[in-house]
């Protein structure tokens, strides 16, 4: 394993352009906005930020994944917008500060790790925000949340809902449901690292864990998002697995298999995990993020998701000795159908949009049937990405607009040297009107030189452009997640 310089940051794709980590907390007020905020735009943008604190000590490709988590707030309020920024303290952000130096070895491997490491909780909590109960949570999937002040940004802890949780993990992507309130939620490696054992999680509209209760999956898996319906709850399995000899070489804690199959469990959501039906899908695909997912009137349950052929990460194809190139991955927002009460055991798949990822909906029809949606992808016109960076080295250009009632859809495309980071969803007060997306633009304007706003954008009309633009007033490092929290939800918190 070798050791890279102590001093330095590693002059590779995961620390140049885009990816130079910035590692500065601030505060700032009274942001330059150019148009007019909307009234419903109200609340605060919580973003995930990955930002190293220290330089690596070993080569590791898959490092941009183990940044230290920051959050990041952008706050609107009556008509006024400021931001701030701040690592979040988790125990290995701590131990490395105290230390001057980084203790942590490569992405999810503790066998790597200096010995002063030994103990400290690895988890970095940088993947997404989550607002619920009048809690801030920053997930990460290799370990379980920390909640952070949503006005002060500061870290109050390690959440374990009381003591309640037994999962050594949680999700980074929960699915709340509108009508209860209810978050669901799952952690896989439940049992430790590289084992089989997958939680499934409920926590109440209160914020107390309701339900835990553990199930073996066909394999070690990433399972980084899930999806649920008005009744059931889906576990999706691809192909990418651990293996702890593996990791105890000093391995890889991921590698694709083309030639494995993936899987979807299916059950009740008031059932019992002994009760999981399992489709067989097609080997070798790969999956991060789902749209959504609903039952129709026939019963049938329908899982919309941003699938490919392969891993979309290049360091786990490299790890696995798979040759595809990013173009040639076959990316498809896909359908894929199941229905529990017949007698077939595979999913039938149908392409419903194109590729691309970070698809969005409105939180009011979360596993429901959705009429439209939004998600990311890139200009099929031009020769790669518009700006390389971010967590697989390129970013999206293109914001769609996409219409399952027949309508063709809508885009919003940005020149070369722009791109967009996931957006979220903010809900408009008035009858019929979508609401808005809030994004960060990053706008490159040189070789090591970039500029970022915020747009606001008319939910049902992005072609048009942003309706408002705030001026960032720091470099930033590309998001993961972020997460809408309304000022009326933050006030009835406090």
């Amino acid at each position: 394993m070798a050791e890279a310089d102590p001093g330095a940051f590693p002059q590779n794709p995961n620390y140049i352009g885009l990816n130079t980590p910035q590692r500065a907390e601030y505060a700032v007020e009274d942001l330059a906005v150019t148009g007019t905020i909307p009234a419903d735009v109200s609340g605060t943008f919580f973003r995930a930020v990955p930002d190293p604190a220290f330089p690596p000590f070993v080569d590791d490709a898959g490092a941009i994944l183990s940044a230290d988590g920051m959050i990041s707030a952008v706050r609107f309020e009556n008509g006024k917008v400021s931001t701030a920024i701040r690592y979040v303290g988790t125990a290995r952000h701590l131990a490395e500060v105290a230390a001057g130096r980084g203790l942590f070895g490569k992405y999810r491997n503790p066998f790597t790790d200096r010995p002063e490491a030994a103990g400290v909780g690895r988890t970095v909590a940088n993947t997404t925000p989550v607002w619920h109960a009048g809690r801030l949570l920053m997930t990460k999937e290799d370990g379980r949340p920390y909640r952070v002040d949503p006005a002060t940004l500061e870290t109050l802890g390690q959440v374990d809902f009381g003591g309640a949780l037994r999962s050594d993990t949680f999700t980074a992507h929960v699915r709340i449901d509108p009508a209860s309130g209810e978050m669901f939620a799952f952690g896989y490696e439940a049992a430790g690292l590289a084992s089989t054992t997958v939680a499934f999680i409920v926590i109440d509209a209160q914020g107390n864990l309701a339900r835990e209760q553990w199930f073996e999956a066909p394999y070690c898996a990433m399972m980084h998002d899930f999806a649920i319906t008005e009744n059931y709850v889906l576990f999706p399995i691809y192909p990418t697995t651990a293996d702890l000899a593996r990791l105890q070489a000093g391995g890889d804690h991921w590698v694709h298999h083309q030639d494995l199959d993936s899987w979807l469990g299916v059950m009740r959501r008031d059932g019992d995990v002994s009760d999981i039906r399992w489709f067989r899908g097609p080997k070798g695909v790969s999956c991060y993020h789902m749209m959504n997912a609903f039952e129709d009137a026939d019963g049938l349950i329908h899982f919309d998701q941003c699938l490919s052929d392969s891993n979309a990460f290049p360091f786990i194809r490299e790890a696995s000795g798979i040759d595809i190139a990013q173009p040639d991955l076959n990316g498809r927002l896909a359908r894929w159908t199941v229905d529990p009460a017949g007698q077939a055991d595979t999913v039938h798949e149908t392409v419903i949009g194109p590729p691309g990822d970070f698809p969005v909906i409105p939180a009011s029809v979360q596993g429901r049937r959705q009429s439209h949606g939004w998600m990311l992808t890139m200009n099929p016109e031009r020769r790669g990405p518009p700006v390389p960076g971010g967590p697989v080295g390129a970013m999206f250009d293109v914001l769609l607009r996409l219409d399952f009632t027949g309508a063709p859809p809508q885009a919003l495309v940005l020149p070369m040297g722009s791109c967009f980071n996931e957006p979220v969803h903010v809900p408009s007060s008035e009858p019929g009107h979508e609401g808005w997306l809030v994004t960060m633009v990053d706008h490159q304007r040189g070789p090591d030189a970039f500029v970022h706003e915020c747009w606001i954008i008319a939910a049902g009309n992005p072609g048009a452009g942003p309706v408002a633009t705030v001026t960032m007033p720091h470099r930033l490092r590309p998001q993961v997640h972020g997460w809408w929290a309304s000022a009326a939800s933050l006030a009835a918190a406090v």
